[in-house]
């Protein structure tokens, strides 16, 4: 069974053969508590967000064609979950902690010392917090996913060049905000 693809997987989970989630689930929950907590920074409910996507991916089951990609198909239904959840409980919208990103600065040549790898890091961290909930997701999913703009596209439903411009756009506009925290 560890042979066979996610899609192959999913077709059998949709015919009703319920054991397969689990290897499934083992296969991507790291990704998307990454995800997740890209999104969120808060640990616990990252985790309740996980088990979220996959109740509803046996909710849902029938609703799985198996063209395109199952991880196109499972983000889509993560970023509907995420979305859901902060629709309920908008109030208590948590600030988004990007430390994850250190990893992505730590060769920096541009850092000289440790406080100001951490400056940076502060830095990046609110600017991304000022970007909107749609930007800092399509940002989330291409520079620390690592997803294909293909990939994107079908979870943002829409065509991969379309899913380019928007990632293109929101690191633009990231790229200002950053600037101008930079001035400050």
């Amino acid at each position: 069974m560890q042979a066979l693809t996610d899609n192959a997987l999913m077709l059998k989970v949709k015919s009703g053969d319920l054991n397969t989630l689990g290897l499934l689930y083992e296969r991507h929950k790291k990704r998307l508590f990454g995800f997740f907590y890209n999104m969120n920074s808060n640990p616990s409910l990252s985790e309740d967000l996980v088990q979220n996507v996959f109740v509803r991916i046996l909710k849902y089951k029938h609703t799985y064609t198996g063209e395109g990609s199952f991880t196109a198909w499972m983000f889509r239904m993560a970023r509907n979950v995420n979305y859901d959840h902060f629709k309920k409980n908008k109030n208590n919208r948590e600030t988004n902690d990007l430390s994850s990103i250190s990893f992505k600065l730590q060769d920096s040549k541009d850092t000289n010392s440790e406080q100001d790898r951490k400056d940076v890091i502060s830095t990046v961290q609110r600017a991304m917090n000022l970007l909107p909930p749609e930007k800092r997701e399509v940002l989330v999913l291409s520079k620390y996913k690592e997803m294909k703009f293909s990939e994107i596209g079908e979870i943002l439903g829409c065509s991969e060049g379309a899913a380019k411009v928007k990632a293109h756009r929101a690191l633009k506009d990231l790229r200002t905000v950053f600037m101008q925290l930079e001035k400050r």
